[in-house]
């Protein structure tokens, strides 16, 4: 298996990806940014969640394609698993150890995983 399909495997690595996918997301103007760490909450599906939202399906697109190509280019990762860029009210990005949702502002609080997960440790980034 080549590294462009592997989990990332230290936490210095993990925090690498993770400001990575931040900074993506910062770079196209995504708004209401927030880090979940989960590694302390029971049946988590990963380590991470970052959430945020863009304000129009065009916006929601460019920041999950701009998240892709960052940490392709940054770390030579590529995504697991990426799903919901056609109708991009939803997108997901999933790199094993943290997955990206992108969300349309209407989707992010009709599904509401921030407080799904309300016991995740949480942080929240400026909007740009």
């Amino acid at each position: 298996m080549s590294k462009n399909n592997l989990a990332v495997s230290s936490n210095s690595n993990m925090d690498e990806l993770n400001a990575s996918i931040i900074d993506a997301i910062q770079d196209i103007k995504g708004k209401k940014i927030v880090k979940m760490d989960l590694r302390k909450a029971e049946g988590a599906p990963t380590d991470y969640f970052i959430v945020c939202e863009g304000e129009s399906v065009t916006q929601v697109k460019a920041i999950s394609s701009n998240v892709e190509k960052k940490v392709k280019q940054v770390l030579g990762i590529n995504p697991n698993h990426t799903e919901g860029k056609i109708n991009s009210e939803w997108v997901l990005v999933d790199y094993f150890n943290t997955v990206v949702h992108v969300f349309h502002p209407e989707t992010r609080k009709f599904y509401d995983i921030e407080e799904l997960w309300n016991d995740a440790d949480t942080e929240e980034y400026a909007d740009l």
